[in-house]
Parts: structure tokens; C-alpha cells; sequence
């Protein structure tokens, strides 16, 4: 099958199916059909002057790729604004978007999703087992990841994706309860290769994303995709994926992790 062949059986306008870009993915989601994706997750910049290649988490300087591009806190709501009216325009009417956000640029993003005409299903609370010392403030070791649709009648969610009805703990209490609960404890996924991007989510909360807002072949997308996670997790799991990334250094990256060897480089 051609690359023109996969392009139009997949739905994605000009994009192919099972495939990353290079590129803006402001300007490459302007180039996709109406609703045409099942589900995004994104973990997009948070506007915190990260620096990507300090030394922290026992990771070498030389060990993490440079290239993190960060978007200034004064830019922050328009660019949100921006890349969320694409995400809502492309996705299906029974589509979801799971975002992660830092507490810093939480605000903007909430004003982003009310102005686009997003619902917000839940607040969730993503608690990881350590954060970063400080000494004149509490230690700061979550995220927030705002779980919204476009329509919360047609939403997709499965209510026992990974534990029975009545699948119960030790402790006799329900386990689907407990999964269900909107403070996720998952540990950060640390890289065991040499090379590695500054941030990834861990598979185990990807995969729980998919499990409850997903079926298998539902096309994902990650429009800042980074390191590829969430369409490496995605495959595993029989979807199929769709992702942008402006840093042609992650890119490249994911595409080897992918096995993509042959991805198309969409310069924006």
C-alpha cells in the first residue's frame, strides 16, 4: 500500500495512520479533517522556564537530548486557546482529551477548555512518589490532568475496563471503586537506555487512560508527542496512533523507538 493509499484509508486527511510528523502541530492539525480522532492524550509545556538539561533524577547531562521548547507564561493562554480549538474541532463527537498540566499554567488551561466548549469530567490528581527538594515551600510531587469532552452524553467510558463489578481487595472493598478514584498514586517511569528525552509519562497511566476512554483500533493522538509514549503505549494496546512534534531531536527519537524508521518529516 502506498503512503497515499494509507493517507486516505485512514481518515486523517493527509496524515497517515500509525504515523509521527515533524512540526508544528498547530499549523498540522489545521490540516486535518473534522472529526477524525477518538481520543488525545498530551502532556503539553507548562510555561515554568524548564530547563531540560539540569541535573536532576540521577540523569547525566549528556544522557538527555536538548531541544525542550517552552512557551513564555505571558504567551501561555493564547497558545492553549490556540491548539485546544484544534483538538476539539478534530475530535469525534464521542471523543475525549486527557491534558496534564502544572499548577502554574492550570488556570489558563481551565479558561482555554470553558472558552473552547469543552465539559470537564474530572480533575484528576496524578501523585508520583517524589518531587524536586525545596527548602521555602511545601514539595510540589503531582499533576493535574483535566479529563474533558465534547459531549458528555456520547462520551466513551468504560466503567469495569480493568476490574470485575464485584472484584474485591483483601480488605473486601471493591476494586474497580478504588481504580475509579480521581487521585491516581503511579510511580514516574524512569529510562534504563542511555539517550532519553526530559520527560516521559509512565506507561501504567497511559495505559489506565486507554482502558476507560479507549477501544481497541480508536485512533490517539499526542499533539506535542515528545518522546512518542503515548503512541508507543497506544500500540501496544491495539489502537492506533497519531502524533505531532515540533523538536526534530524528540522526533527523531520516537520515530527509533517506534520503528519508524521511514516516518515522514513534516517541516513546519
Amino acid at each position: 500500500m502506498t503512503e497515499e493509499e494509507r493517507s486516505v484509508r485512514s481518515g486523517l486527511g493527509p496524515f497517515s495512520i500509525d504515523e509521527i510528523y515533524h512540526g508544528d502541530s498547530l499549523a498540522l492539525m489545521a490540516r486535518l479533517p473534522e472529526a477524525c480522532v477518538d481520543l488525545v492524550i498530551t502532556d503539553p509545556p507548562f510555561a515554568i522556564s524548564f530547563k531540560a538539561n539540569k541535573l536532576s533524577y540521577k540523569r547525566k547531562l549528556t544522557n538527555v537530548i536538548d531541544g525542550y521548547q517552552e512557551i513564555k507564561p505571558e504567551d501561555y493562554l493564547g497558545f492553549t486557546r490556540k491548539w485546544m480549538a484544534q483538538v476539539h474541532r478534530v475530535l469525534r463527537p464521542s471523543g475525549s482529551m486527557y491534558v496534564f498540566s502544572g499548577w502554574n499554567s492550570l488556570k489558563d488551561m481551565l479558561i482555554a477548555i470553558d472558552e473552547t466548549g469543552f465539559t470537564v469530567v474530572n480533575h484528576i490528581i496524578w501523585k508520583y512518589q517524589f518531587g524536586v527538594c525545596t527548602k521555602y515551600r511545601f514539595v510540589t510531587s503531582h499533576y493535574h490532568c483535566l479529563y474533558v469532552c465534547k459531549n458528555v452524553k456520547l462520551r466513551k467510558f468504560h466503567p469495569y475496563p480493568r476490574f470485575p463489578p464485584d472484584k474485591r481487595g483483601r480488605h473486601g472493598h471493591k476494586l474497580h471503586y478504588k481504580d475509579k478514584e480521581d487521585v491516581w498514586e503511579i510511580k514516574r517511569e524512569y529510562w534504563k537506555n542511555k539517550m532519553k528525552t526530559p520527560t516521559k509519562l509512565p506507561s501504567e497511566l497511559i495505559g489506565k487512560i486507554l482502558d476507560y476512554s479507549s477501544d481497541p483500533g480508536d485512533i490517539v493522538m499526542d499533539p506535542f508527542l515528545g518522546s512518542g509514549q503515548v503512541a508507543m503505549v497506544s500500540s501496544e494496546k491495539g489502537r492506533r496512533f497519531l502524533g505531532f512534534e515540533i523538536v526534530k531531536e524528540y522526533y527523531d527519537f520516537a520515530k527509533r523507538r517506534l520503528g519508524l524508521e521511514q516516518s515522514i518529516d513534516e517541516k513546519k
